[in-house]
């Protein structure tokens, strides 16, 4: 069911401008690795707050992932560079490493 909630922003929100990029290149590592970091900090400061350790792992993956889509949907807008689902398939791989890195540093 949640994998339907993007698609159906996308078209909605009259995104029919996707990019054209490759897997791999500098812009992809810069999104896994600013996705990793997003979600090992909304994940720190979750639990700084005072939020149970599995609450706070999904509240560092969803926050790094939410930013990550939002960029996705601006860069859809007409003047953009176009949606990427390597971008994002990039930021969510970044998110699950930060998380996974968040998690064995603080077992």
């Amino acid at each position: 069911m949640h994998l339907l909630v993007l698609p159906a922003l996308l078209l909605l929100s009259g995104c029919s401008h996707m990019a054209q990029d490759s897997w791999t290149g500098r812009d992809k590592a810069q999104h896994f690795l600013a996705s990793a970091m997003l979600s090992a900090a909304g994940n720190e400061y979750a639990q700084r707050q005072g939020v149970s350790r599995d609450r706070s792992g999904a509240i560092g993956v969803m926050f790094s992932v939410s930013l990550g889509a939002s960029k996705e949907l601006w860069d859809s807008r007409p003047a953009g560079s176009g949606w990427s689902w390597k971008d994002f398939a990039w930021d969510v791989a970044g998110a699950t490493t930060g998380y996974t890195l968040w998690q064995m540093a603080h077992y």
